[in-house]
């Protein structure tokens, strides 16, 4: 696996808490680097959801109209499944 290149910045932190991270052996920069991977992959998964939403409105409206196609074999948990 290829290692990500990393760049140098500059972050502004409450004073006490970095000096208590600092205390604890914390890796201040492993933290946050942790945290904006999160921060984006949320942010991606509603720019996603934003984005498809109009799809999923059409197909919970076709499901309206229609029914599920699949709705003879599907079963809720604790139901039988592929009933007759």
């Amino acid at each position: 696996m290829a290692t990500a290149t990393k760049r140098k910045t500059s972050l502004t932190l409450d004073a006490q808490l970095l000096d208590s991270a600092k205390a604890l052996e914390i890796n201040v920069s492993a933290v946050a680097e942790a945290a904006l991977k999160t921060a984006v992959a949320n942010a991606r998964h509603r720019q996603w959801l934003s984005g498809n939403a109009q799809a999923f409105a059409a197909q919970a409206a076709w499901h309206e109209r229609h029914g599920h196609p699949l709705a003879d074999i599907i079963c809720a948990p604790g139901a039988r499944s592929w009933s007759a």
